[in-house]
């Protein structure tokens, strides 16, 4: 069974290092000791704790069959007459939209404001991490 470190949970959950040890000391997400003395995360328990955070209200599951939401920040509008490119940063992630001008101003999209990738696609390459 694979096993993380804090460390590497940290990045796979795309959140810091401290986050996870504040869960870990607060027993939200189960880790052990090992023989040094470091604390490692069981695989499947890292999996489970990943699939609670994309329950909750900000995940949005339940109203539409895109089960692909990336939260983040707006980087990035470059717009012009008709069209808009939208950059968001979703943890490590970088997502480019491209849109109508009308609805990134609907939407009131700018840099700075949080927003929420909605991916659905026909095609998905999975690669071994």
């Amino acid at each position: 069974m694979a096993t993380y470190r804090i460390g590497e949970a940290a990045e796979l959950l795309g959140v810091s290092v401290d986050t996870v040890r504040r869960w870990v000391d607060a027993g939200r997400l189960a880790a052990t000791r090992d023989e040094h003395g470091h604390r490692s995360i069981a695989g499947a328990d890292l999996a489970s704790f990943a699939r609670s955070l994309a329950e909750t209200p900000d995940g949005g599951t339940g109203r539409s069959s895109a089960r692909n939401r990336l939260r983040g920040i707006v980087t990035a509008v470059s717009r012009d007459s008709v069209m808009a490119q939208v950059d968001i940063q979703a943890g490590p992630f970088r997502v480019v939209s491209l849109m109508s001008r009308e609805a990134v101003d609907e939407l009131g999209l700018d840099v700075g404001s949080t927003a929420v990738a909605v991916i659905k696609s026909t095609t998905v390459v999975v690669e071994r991490g």
